[in-house]
């Protein structure tokens, strides 16, 4: 699992990075819209799909990702029935219920154990040195093994040495005391006692890895869509073809077109991207079709919708306070900081059974609510009004932030020759 996760986020930082560097360099400008102003908002997000989706970073982008997502589901189910396979020499006798319980003890700690005769104790010592055998029994008595097992030594082999162990001794034990070898065997293996619960169990795999996928994924899409909002804008401001634009539109129509187009796209590939991931998964017989992966499936949708809507002004705002395409780094950095934040603290708090306090206060902040609320689903920590509160907390923060953003961008967008500052734009009355 920790290769596969060093893989999605270095597969998101190159996703980022290919934007960066594509667009920085780009000299091509945006193509002015007709002028008309019926449909405005609808011709700006068309014109944005239209660039978007035709620029290599995108299509390079987005066959990364389904790659990255293909390995990650492919790969666990070609090793689901992968057990280590290990040979135990058998010299002397061992009865046929000790065999059985042998096996049984290798299953009890994952691996497969094979049990080969052996003519002698020399040509079993033989075979363990040469790497044949992993492990001699001789006549139920005792074990003979190649090296010596520390008392610290925690490897699947020194587990498998000491469950065998404690199985035939048990075991046969009880039949040298008189039982019949069926009742020895019953009782060294015993009935587990039931166990009672005073809280239900913590989510599966299935929903941590869906929720983890999920958490990648809105990670990456809000950076990149993100930073492509705020490329646009400085790309636009910087060529001047913004004094066109706004020769036939008003500013909010301008800005409203372009963060609906780059957002639909958003939205299209991640739809593409689960699409991708639960017919591949279900065509190979991945886990992550079944079980409760449905319900985080669903909250990685919804919040990755609420979490761009939230960021997508905001960067919107960065970018028209930008002047040149050397100021996106100084800008993009600070922008970034809560959605790295929101993004490694959930990601490490998933799976726990009790989410610490900061994770429960960060998912009712609209900036890193998309992640917190998304591990707290797959932990089973939050109820349904709670994900509610938390999403309607959200959608009324983005329209004030609409506002706000709208305000900036219709007052920094035509400064040019030098970068604007935030305070002097709130502070200016309104054009």
């Amino acid at each position: 699992m920790k290769p596969l996760i060093v893989a999605l986020i270095a597969a998101a930082v190159i996703v980022v990075r290919l934007g960066l560097r594509r667009r920085s360099s780009a000299t091509r400008a945006p193509r002015p819209l007709p002028n008309r102003r019926d449909g405005s908002v609808r011709l700006v997000a068309g014109r944005e799909i239209r660039e978007r989706s035709r620029s290599r970073v995108f299509r390079i982008g987005t066959l990364i990702i389904l790659a990255v997502v293909a390995a990650g589901i492919v790969i666990p189910v070609a090793r689901k029935g992968h057990h280590p396979h290990e040979v135990v020499g058998v010299v002397g006798s061992l009865s046929a219920p000790l065999r059985a319980s042998t096996v049984a003890a290798g299953a009890a700690v994952g691996v497969q154990l094979d049990l080969v005769d052996e003519a002698s104790l020399a040509a079993a010592e033989s075979d363990l040195r040469g790497g044949r055998l992993n492990l001699v029994v001789v006549d139920a008595q005792r074990l003979v093994v190649d090296r010596a097992i520390s008392a610290g030594d925690a490897s699947t082999s020194a587990l498998v040495v000491r469950e065998v162990a404690d199985v035939i001794s048990l075991q046969a034990g009880l039949e040298r005391a008189g039982l019949p070898a069926r009742q020895a065997a019953q009782l060294a293996h015993p009935v587990p006692l039931p166990v009672d619960s005073l809280r239900p169990a913590p989510a599966g795999s299935t929903s941590r890895v869906t929720a983890l996928y999920g958490l990648i994924l809105i990670f990456v899409l809000l950076s990149q869509y993100g930073t492509w909002i705020m490329m646009g804008v400085v790309e636009e401001k910087s060529s001047r073809v913004v004094e066109v634009l706004l020769s036939t539109l008003r500013p909010v129509q301008l800005l409203s077109g372009k963060v609906l187009g780059i957002g639909l796209l958003a939205l299209a590939q991640a739809a593409a991207i689960v699409a991708v991931a639960l017919g591949l998964a279900a065509v190979v017989g991945s886990d992550l079709v079944k079980g409760t992966a449905p319900l985080e499936v669903l909250t990685v949708l919804a919040w990755l919708v609420l979490g761009y809507a939230f960021y997508c002004w905001v960067y919107a705002a960065g970018g028209a306070l930008a002047d040149r395409q050397e100021h996106l780094q100084t800008m993009a950095f600070p922008l970034q900081l809560p959605i790295l934040f929101g993004y490694v603290t959930s990601i490490t708090a998933l799976g726990t059974t009790d989410p610490s306090t900061l994770v429960r206060v960060l998912a009712y902040l609209p900036p890193t609510a998309p992640f917190a609320m998304t591990t707290l689903v797959a932990d089973r920590a939050v109820t349904w009004w709670q994900f509610a509160l938390s999403a309607a907390i959200s959608v009324a923060a983005t329209v004030g932030l609409a506002r706000v953003a709208a305000v900036v961008y219709r007052r920094a967008v035509l400064r040019t020759g030098r970068r604007v500052r935030l305070r002097d734009v709130l502070a200016a009355r309104t054009a």
